[in-house]
């Protein structure tokens, strides 16, 4: 019988470096040393070296050499091609996955769809966040494509550091939500014109956002 292996330390604290940079707990462009996040975390050097060095090759963290490392800031460039990406891969999801999906998988989408958060709730961010996500990948995972599939996780995984920071903007709880149903709904409907539609908008109001909030928040990249 094969038995379940506990992550390793160098992993868990890896999940847990990612998951302050992806919630913005450490901030775009902030300076951090290792044995601070040692402390922080709890744990020793090495599991903290290892981490950051993985979150190096993943473009999270950038290192100083002889100093530490900073937090891979979110430049407006980032944000333009991210959102290019975004507006070719999901409005090719949404096109296939109202030609290919299930009636059963187009119906659960629908039930999924009405998710949201509260605002100024830190806590009800990363869980809306997280299901957004679910909710996207789940069209593309409708579309039969698993690639496009494998390219949307990897598209909201750099999306969400961002989107945490649109989320404080202003209250887009209830208009997210109903986009999400709108969407839902024309892929339930089989329409697949207004379910390209409806995501290129949703694209192009949360790029505003996004926009938005890149520009209130930068903040001067540390230097030596």
């Amino acid at each position: 019988m094969i038995q379940n292996q506990k992550p390793s330390l160098s992993s868990q604290t890896y999940q847990l470096i990612k998951g302050d940079i992806v919630t913005c707990i450490l901030d775009p462009g902030q300076f951090i040393a290792q044995a601070d996040l040692a402390e922080k975390y709890k744990v020793g050097i090495t599991p903290v070296r290892e981490a950051l060095r993985q979150l190096t090759q993943e473009g999270f963290v950038q290192p100083l050499p002889r100093l530490g490392y900073i937090v891979s800031p979110i430049t407006t460039q980032d944000v333009e091609e991210i959102f290019e990406l975004r507006d070719i891969f999901e409005t090719a999801a949404v096109r296939l996955a109202a030609e290919r999906g299930s009636e059963e998988s187009l119906s659960a989408l629908l039930q999924y769809a009405g998710f949201t958060y509260t605002y100024k709730d830190r806590q009800s961010y990363t869980r809306f966040l997280n299901e957004n996500a679910e909710f996207h990948i789940s069209i593309a995972n409708i579309s039969g494509n698993k690639r496009l599939a494998y390219m949307e996780s990897k598209i909201m995984d750099e999306l969400n550091r961002v989107f945490h920071l649109g989320l404080d903007l202003r209250d887009s709880a209830e208009e997210m939500r109903n986009d999400h149903i709108a969407l839902a709904e024309a892929l339930k409907n089989r329409d697949m014109q207004s379910a390209e539609l409806l995501a290129r908008a949703e694209i192009l109001r949360s790029r505003e956002r996004v926009m938005e909030a890149i520009l209130r928040h930068q903040r001067p990249v540390f230097t030596p």
